[in-house]
């Protein structure tokens, strides 16, 4: 073979060692791939950390209460000065104009008419509004994807009951329902849960956002259970419990991943529409959207009162929004990567 292929002028291609090994890389799993598509998105990940940066501010307001503004975010100092500038400040003026930023350890963004410190009071309503958002992002995913699950997959009665509730709720506009259910809970509470709850808005918005997962996780398991596998799947005998659980969750995963972060940011959104109409956090608590609207009143004088924590919901939720948009282009199989190994 080696005298053919010299009289006829061909040259063999050199031998490798280990082979095909080596000419074809070991195949890459979707998250790991995903993965690698999301490092190279330098603009999620610069946004990814400034909502880290937040989040973290927020965390350590104890520490900034305690050590640097001297006061809690219920304190109030009506009768006291502050030193801005080398020379004595009242807090709160005798005709009741609360003092603005000092853009000093003590009072940084000013004060409220009670004499309490607003950079205080922000970074705690940031800690509420986180909160509430985490808590009614759980409720989201956890109840959306079981309604989904359970209508999708068994259909009959159980999709005829649940699909037109969620159809129903679909229906209000989402601060309109909202409002109405926070002004109605607001004085009575849920069961032992006393109206001034912070559990309270997190139920509300939660509950007004289930169909908005719901409903793409019904439809996506629609699809699902009329493929090959589920078949199979039935034939080796398995439940309808263990193949929801074994066979299509892991298949709706991704969804469910990039559905996270946007329902994150809608309940920080609501939250904040809620508590600036009065329907979501009650007082002593304060929220960002409390502290925009006890800021409107000085609007024209210190518009710093509203435009501070307005624009601290704007990064928080904008941030959210590239990391979910990020995460949604790292797990679109149609994106091209060039892998490396």
């Amino acid at each position: 073979m080696t005298e053919v292929n010299d009289a006829l002028g061909l040259a063999e291609a050199p031998s490798e060692p280990g082979g095909d090994a080596q000419r074809h890389p070991p195949a890459v799993g979707p998250w790991r791939l995903a993965g690698r598509r999301l490092r190279r998105n330098y603009v999620a990940q610069a946004f990814g950390l400034l909502f880290l940066l937040l989040v973290l501010a927020c965390v350590f307001a104890p520490e900034y209460a305690a050590h640097v503004a001297h006061i809690g975010p219920n304190v109030g100092d009506i009768t006291g000065t502050v030193n801005v500038g080398g020379k004595p400040h009242d807090i709160v003026s005798t005709d009741g104009t609360p003092i603005g930023p000092t853009w000093g350890g003590r009072y940084l963004f000013g004060a409220d008419t009670n004499g309490r410190d607003l950079a205080v009071r922000l970074l705690y309503g940031g800690r509420t509004s986180l909160l509430i958002g985490a808590l009614a992002t759980v409720i989201i995913i956890v109840f959306g994807t079981l309604a989904g699950l359970l209508a999708g997959y068994f259909r009959g009665v159980i999709d005829g009951i649940l699909r037109p509730i969620m159809e129903l709720i679909w229906s209000f506009p989402v601060v309109i329902l909202g409002v109405s259910l926070g002004t109605a809970l607001a004085i009575g509470g849920i069961g032992p849960i006393k109206g001034n709850s912070l559990y309270i808005p997190a139920i509300i918005i939660g509950v007004v956002y289930i169909p908005y997962l719901g409903k793409p996780i019904r439809g996506e398991v629609l699809r699902l259970r009329e493929q090959d596998f589920i078949d199979a799947a039935r034939v080796q005998g398995m439940g309808p419990w263990r193949i929801m659980l074994k066979e299509i969750l892991p298949n709706i995963t991704s969804t469910i991943t990039v559905f996270i972060p946007m329902m994150l940011a809608y309940s920080i959104l609501l939250e904040a529409y809620l508590s600036f109409l009065g329907a979501g956090v009650q007082a002593p608590n304060a929220s960002w959207g409390t502290l925009i609207s006890d800021g409107l009143d000085y609007m024209q004088t210190t518009p710093t009162f509203s435009l501070i924590p307005g624009a601290m919901l704007v990064l928080t939720v904008l941030s959210i929004n590239v990391v979910g948009d990020g995460i949604r282009d790292a797990l679109d199989p149609r994106a091209q990567v060039k892998v490396k190994v």
